[in-house]
């Protein structure tokens, strides 16, 4: 019999540096979200934009965000994924929170951080992966910049679904989509990426281009520059039948990785 697991990514725009409303405007998209959705998968730093000024947010916004997660994966039965500005220990952090409906939950801090807007001045990089194992399928999530990095994600750990979400600008999109597919192919796996839309405080521009590809890179999903909800069912089935026929990941080359 096939696994299968049912996917809903949220391309949406979001509120500047406002936690509340953010959670609130996704608390509706949640409720559209078809109640077989087993994944939920929200853009970078959903709750306040791709902001430089962590220093403007609650310190106490992270944790609240992590509770209307669980929340809200009680509420709907699916896991619910996205990063947001996270303050421990003295330091910010970009980190990704994968919440399960049980209340656990795994959590990933952007290794990449995009030195071209400031980020590593104010958020502290990370410096592990996580693999998350979920409904029979493994998950590797990553954060936006990590994308450009294919070192850092490659498929060494046996994982099913490459997974990114993004505030991407729109001139660069180009990049987006061709780095999407790339890691799809070269890893051998499913690859999600999940972007906003609208327009910033800083003035920049997003216009999603939400996708997902297979393991030899043919595009399943894709949304451009509009609010929208993309749900689709991948098969583990396509995974092992792929790499069974084509040995490729046999012949990478062997690596470690030194910090």
């Amino acid at each position: 019999m096939d696994k299968t697991l049912k996917i809903a990514l949220i391309q949406s725009p979001l509120v500047w540096e406002n936690p509340e409303e953010n959670r609130s405007m996704f608390s509706k998209k949640i409720h559209d979200v078809s109640k077989d959705a087993e994944l939920i998968v929200l853009p970078e730093m959903f709750t306040t934009g791709f902001t430089m000024s962590p220093e403007h947010i609650d310190e106490k916004e992270g944790l609240l965000t992590i509770s209307w997660m669980k929340e809200k994966a009680v509420e709907t039965g699916a896991a619910i994924i996205g990063s947001m500005v996270f303050h421990e220990d003295g330091h910010y952090y970009n980190r990704l929170c994968f919440v399960r409906p049980d209340g656990t939950l795994s959590s990933y801090d952007k290794r990449h951080t995009f030195t071209l807007a400031g980020e590593h001045e104010k958020y502290k990089a990370g410096d592990s992966l996580i693999m998350v194992d979920f409904k029979g399928f493994r998950f590797c999530p990553l954060i936006c910049y990590d994308l450009r990095f294919p070192v850092w994600s490659r498929n060494v750990s046996a994982y099913d679904v490459l997974l990114y979400v993004a505030n991407w600008p729109e001139p660069r999109i180009n990049a987006w989509d061709t780095l999407l597919k790339a890691r799809a192919i070269e890893n051998m796996s499913y690859c999600l990426g999940v972007n906003r839309t609208g327009s910033d405080s800083n003035g920049n521009s997003y216009n999603g281009h939400s996708a997902v590809y297979d393991a030899l890179g043919k595009q399943l999903a894709f949304s451009t520059n509009e609010e929208a909800l993309i749900e689709l069912i991948i098969n583990k089935n396509h995974i092992k039948d792929t790499r069974d026929k084509l040995r490729f990941l046999d012949d990478r080359d062997q690596f470690s990785l030194i910090n």
